[in-house]
């Protein structure tokens, strides 16, 4: 993926959170532009292109808070994964949650993988860019969401 712009989509209803994330996403090595959407709705609606997002772009990846108002993740993850159109796109669960039952449902609805947000920031960050280490740099993504 090296050289190519990608587009993220953070599925996050926490400001901090999102701060934080943006804030570390805009140094990656790899171009991209994120969008934010703070709840379940905005994200099934920005990923059918409705409404305001008519003109989004799919995006090539989606980092997916469970806690989520409105349609909670595991939701969002369910609808993703039982759509022909948007379930290549790789998924990674970002929350807080460590419960053993959060992450086998997560699973047994096929995201990509499961992230523990830590609370301490220098291992957010380093979270954070452990994806873009695994998921941006190594990790080879469809260039196509044509099927």
């Amino acid at each position: 993926m090296t050289g190519m712009a990608i587009e993220i989509l953070l599925v996050e209803d926490h400001p901090g959170d999102v701060r934080l994330t943006q804030e570390v996403l805009k140094d990656f090595k790899v171009g991209n532009t994120m969008h934010v959407v703070r709840d379940g709705m905005k994200a099934m609606a920005f990923l059918h292109r409705k409404g305001k997002y008519a003109d989004a772009h799919l995006p090539d990846l989606i980092l997916l808070d469970l806690n989520l108002p409105k349609k909670n993740g595991s939701e969002v993850l369910a609808e993703i994964k039982a759509d022909k159109d948007l379930k290549r796109i790789p998924v990674v669960v970002l929350t807080t949650s460590n419960a053993e039952q959060d992450i086998l449902k997560t699973y047994n609805l096929h995201a990509n993988c499961y992230i523990t947000k830590p609370v301490d920031l220098n291992q957010f960050i380093h979270v954070l860019k452990s994806i873009e280490d695994f998921w941006l740099s190594i990790v080879k993504l469809p260039t196509s969401k044509e099927v």
